[in-house]
C-alpha cells in the first residue's frame, strides 16, 4: 500500500477498504448536506480534506468500485431546500475551495429555470451555463511543487508559463449574469449545476454594478460574496445582545444573509463581493489576468492581491508574504489560488472528473497556541442562560493577546475531560472567536492529579438551581425576577438603540441605578426622575433631563420595536416586526393561542411556548400593565382589511423584480387589502404586471406575447391611492 495510505492506518482497522469506500462515501456525504444544506458542519476543513484524499486513494486502487455518485465525482449542494431557510451559525470553518469555480461550457447551452423551487424556498433555481465545480487543495507546498511539474509536463514542455496567484476570500461563490450590460441573475454555485438565484439579495450589495458600459456586453463574472471583518463583529455584538447563537466566522454570517428572504436584512449586514473570473463568447484578453484587469476598469471589484509570477520561488514568496499579512485584511482569507494565467494553455491542461488541472488552492494552516487553563467562570445571561468561560494564561494569537475563550456548555467541556491546570490548544474560530480545540494531555502532571471541571449545580449570582430544558444544551437560572444579571441584561436590552433607543441610559448607568435600588425590571425606567438622578456624582441637571427626555421619547418607538425590546426569549427584532404585523396590539398578542402564534413566519414550536409562558407570568403581567400605563405603544397600526370593491377589486396581479418603495409581500398585502388577486404566474387572464426592476426575462416575453401591461412602482401606488 502507498505512502498516503499508510498516513492512515489508524483510521478503520477493522474495515475491509471495500467497506471503508463505501462508510466514506456515507460519512462525506453527509458531511457536505451539514455543511452546505444546514449551515451545521459536522467536520473541521482538514477533517473533510483528509478523508476525500483517504477515499480517493482507496479508489484509485479499486477502479472495480468506481460509483458517479462518490462525493469524489463531485462537489456538495448549498442548495436551498424547504428545512434549510434558517441561519444557525456553524461550529466549524470549512475551506472554500470547494466552492471555487471550474468553468467548463454547459453541454445544453440552455437557461434552465425551476420555478416551483421558488414555491418551496424562496429563489429560483436555474441552470448554470457553464458549471461551477471545485479545485483541489493541499496545504503542503511540496504539493504545490508538484503541480507546478505536472503543469509543466502537461504542456509538453512549454517553458513560457505564467502562474497568477490570488488570495483566496472565504465567502460564498456567486455567479452573475450582465444581460446588455444589466445585471440579470446572481446564482449561488448550489450543486455546481444549477444554483439558487438571489439576485434581490445581490443588488444591495453597493460594490457589485447594477449596470456596465462597453463590450461585451453580455458575459457572467464570478466571484466570493463576504462579511467584513467589520461589520461581522457588529452583527455578533448584537446577537450576543439579544442572547442569539454567534456566528462562528463571516463565511457562516454571509451563508445565512446571502440566503434571507428579506434583502432589508440583507442591506442591514453590509456584505462586500470579491471578484475573480470572467466567462463569456467573444471575450478579449488572451489570458487570465488580463480580463480581470479589463473587468476593473469597468468598475468591477476586483483584489489588488493578484500577482503574476513565472517561477516556483515567486509563487512561494506570495504564499508566505500572505499567510501573515491576511491578518490585516478587512475580509476573511484562507488560502492563495493559483491558476494557469493563459487561457490557450488551460484549454491544453483541461479538467479531471470534478476539477481543472491548471487551478489549485493552497490552504493556510490554522494558527493555535498552547497555553494553560487557569479556573472556569460561569457568566448569566438576561434570559438566565449559563456561559461557561475559561481563564488562561496570556497566549500571542493571530496579532491579539488571548486571555479567555468561550466552552460553549457542559457537554462540550465533558467532550473535552477538562481539568483545571490542564494546558490546552486555542485556536481564533475564523481568526475572531477563541475556541478551545483539544486538551494537551502529554502536559498533565500524574504526579499532581488535576480536578475535573465540574458544571456548577446552582446561579452563581443568586444560588437558584439550574435547570436545563429537555432538547437544550444550556442549563438556565429559572430566577428571572430577582436575579441581578438577568435583570441587568434585560434592562440594557430594553433601552438599545434597536429597541427602545434611550440616550444616556448605558450599561454603566444602568449598574449605578440598580445598586441606587431604582431599577429592578423594565417597567421602573419609566418612573425615574430628573430630582433623582442630578444629585448623583458625575450627572447634574443637564444630564439628568437628558435621561428623562429620551425616556419620554421612547414612548413613541411603535409597536414592533416596543414588542423586540420586552424581550421575550427567542424573539429577535426581525420576529417581532412579523408578530406585531400578525398581532396588532400586546392584547391580541396575549390572547393568541399556540395555534396562531406557530401560523406566523418563522415562529416555531419552542418561540411559541416562550411567548406563551411570558404572557402567562404574573411578574410579566404586571411589568406589561406599568409599560400600559406609561403610554408606551402597545397597538400599532393594523393593515387595513380587504377591500372587495376597491380600486384592484377582480383584478388578477404578477409581482415580478425588485422594488425601492415597498417589498414585494408589502405589494402582496395591497394588492388583497385593495380587492386585488395574487398570482404567480403570467396569463391572458393576468390585469397586469406590477413590474420591478431586473423583472425575469422570461415573464417579460411572455407578457409581450400576450399583451399584459406593466405597471411601475409609482404608477400602481398612483392606481391604489
Amino acid at each position: 500500500m502507498s505512502q498516503q495510505l499508510s498516513l492512515f492506518d489508524d483510521f478503520a482497522p477493522a474495515l475491509s477498504e471495500k467497506d471503508e469506500i463505501l462508510a466514506l462515501r456515507r460519512e462525506l456525504e453527509e458531511a457536505n448536506y451539514q455543511y452546505y444544506v444546514l449551515s451545521q458542519p459536522t467536520l473541521t476543513d482538514r477533517e473533510f480534506d483528509e478523508k476525500m484524499h483517504r477515499l480517493e486513494a482507496l479508489e484509485a486502487l479499486h477502479p472495480e468500485l468506481y460509483d458517479p455518485a462518490s462525493p469524489s465525482q463531485h462537489v456538495g449542494s448549498d442548495l436551498s431546500t424547504p428545512s434549510s431557510q434558517s441561519e444557525t451559525p456553524k461550529s466549524d470553518n470549512r475551506s472554500s475551495s470547494r466552492l471555487q469555480a471550474v468553468f467548463k461550457p454547459s453541454s445544453s447551452g440552455l437557461d434552465f429555470v425551476d420555478s416551483e423551487a421558488k414555491k418551496q424556498t424562496g429563489f429560483e433555481q436555474v441552470q448554470h451555463r457553464y458549471p461551477m465545480l471545485s479545485l483541489s487543495n493541499t496545504y503542503s507546498e511540496e504539493e504545490i511543487r508538484q503541480w507546478l511539474d505536472r503543469v509543466y509536463k502537461g504542456l509538453e514542455g512549454q517553458t513560457d508559463v505564467e502562474i497568477v496567484c490570488e488570495l483566496k476570500y472565504d465567502g460564498l461563490s456567486i455567479s452573475l449574469w450582465y444581460e446588455n450590460g444589466r445585471l440579470t441573475r446572481a446564482l449561488t454555485r448550489g450543486d455546481g449545476q444549477k444554483g439558487d438565484d438571489v439576485i434581490a439579495n445581490i443588488l444591495t450589495i453597493p460594490s457589485i454594478p447594477h449596470q456596465v458600459e462597453g463590450e461585451p456586453a453580455t458575459f457572467e463574472i464570478r466571484g466570493e460574496v463576504l462579511l467584513p471583518w467589520q461589520n461581522f463583529e457588529r452583527i455578533n455584538r448584537q446577537r450576543e445582545q439579544d442572547e442569539e447563537p454567534l456566528f462562528a466566522n463571516p463565511r457562516n454570517a454571509a451563508s445565512g444573509t446571502l440566503k434571507s428572504l428579506d434583502p432589508n436584512v440583507v442591506r442591514e449586514r453590509g456584505l462586500d463581493a470579491y471578484l475573480y473570473y470572467v466567462l463569456g463568447e467573444n471575450l478579449e484578453g488572451a489570458t487570465h489576468y488580463d480580463r480581470l484587469m479589463s473587468a476593473r476598469q469597468r468598475g468591477f471589484h476586483i483584489s489588488d492581491a493578484i500577482r503574476l509570477c513565472h517561477s516556483v520561488d515567486e509563487v512561494m514568496d506570495f504564499i508566505h508574504f500572505w499567510d501573515t499579512e491576511r491578518r490585516n485584511l478587512p475580509v476573511a482569507t484562507d488560502g492563495v489560488v493559483l491558476k494557469v494565467n493563459s487561457l490557450k494553455q488551460q484549454d491544453i491542461l483541461g479538467f479531471t472528473a470534478k476539477t481543472p488541472r491548471w487551478a489549485i488552492a493552497f490552504k493556510f494552516e490554522a494558527e493555535k497556541q498552547c497555553t494553560r487553563l487557569n479556573s472556569v467562570s460561569y457568566q448569566v445571561g438576561r434570559t438566565g442562560a449559563i456561559t461557561p468561560v475559561a481563564n488562561l494564561d496570556p497566549v500571542q494569537l493571530s496579532g491579539t493577546v488571548v486571555k479567555r475563550a468561550t466552552l460553549n456548555n457542559e457537554d462540550f467541556i465533558r467532550s473535552l475531560d477538562l481539568h483545571e491546570g490542564d494546558y490546552v490548544w486555542v485556536e481564533k474560530g475564523g481568526e475572531i472567536i477563541p475556541k478551545i480545540t483539544a486538551v494537551n494531555v502529554e502536559k498533565r502532571d500524574s504526579n499532581s492529579p488535576l480536578s475535573p471541571i465540574h458544571f456548577p449545580t446552582i446561579c452563581p449570582e443568586c444560588g437558584a438551581p439550574l435547570v436545563r430544558i429537555e432538547g437544550e444544551a444550556a442549563w438556565r437560572c429559572p430566577n428571572e425576577a430577582t436575579c441581578p444579571p438577568q435583570q441587568k441584561g434585560k434592562l440594557e436590552h430594553f433601552v438599545a438603540r434597536k429597541a427602545m433607543n434611550i440616550d444616556g441610559l448605558g450599561s454603566e448607568t444602568i449598574d449605578l441605578f440598580y445598586e441606587q435600588g431604582w431599577l429592578r425590571n423594565i417597567a421602573d425606567i419609566y418612573a425615574l426622575t430628573a430630582e433623582q438622578i442630578a444629585p448623583l456624582t458625575g450627572f447634574g441637571d443637564k444630564s439628568a433631563e437628558r435621561i428623562i427626555q429620551g425616556i419620554q421619547l421612547s414612548k413613541q418607538v411603535p409597536w414592533p420595536r416596543v414588542l423586540f425590546a420586552i424581550g421575550i426569549r427567542l424573539v429577535g427584532e426581525t420576529t417581532a416586526k412579523k408578530l406585531a404585523k400578525r398581532f396588532h396590539s400586546v392584547q391580541l398578542l396575549q390572547e393568541a393561542s399556540y395555534d396562531d402564534l406557530i401560523a406566523v413566519e418563522d415562529v416555531g414550536d419552542e418561540i411559541a411556548k416562550n411567548i406563551i409562558a411570558f404572557f402567562l407570568s404574573p411578574d410579566n403581567q404586571a411589568i406589561i400593565q406599568r409599560l400600559q400605563e406609561a403610554g408606551l405603544q402597545m397597538i400599532g397600526t393594523a393593515a387595513p382589511t380587504s377591500d372587495k370593491q376597491g380600486p384592484l377589486a377582480g383584478l388578477s396581479i404578477v409581482i415580478s423584480g425588485t422594488f425601492s418603495r415597498h417589498s414585494r409581500d408589502e405589494y402582496k398585502e395591497m394588492i388583497e387589502q385593495y380587492g386585488g388577486k395574487n398570482v404567480g404566474s403570467v396569463s391572458a387572464k393576468t390585469s397586469f404586471i406590477l413590474a420591478g426592476d431586473n423583472m425575469g426575462p422570461a415573464k417579460l416575453e411572455k407578457a409581450e406575447k400576450l399583451g399584459v401591461k406593466l405597471l411601475s412602482e409609482d404608477e400602481f401606488l398612483s392606481m391604489i391611492q
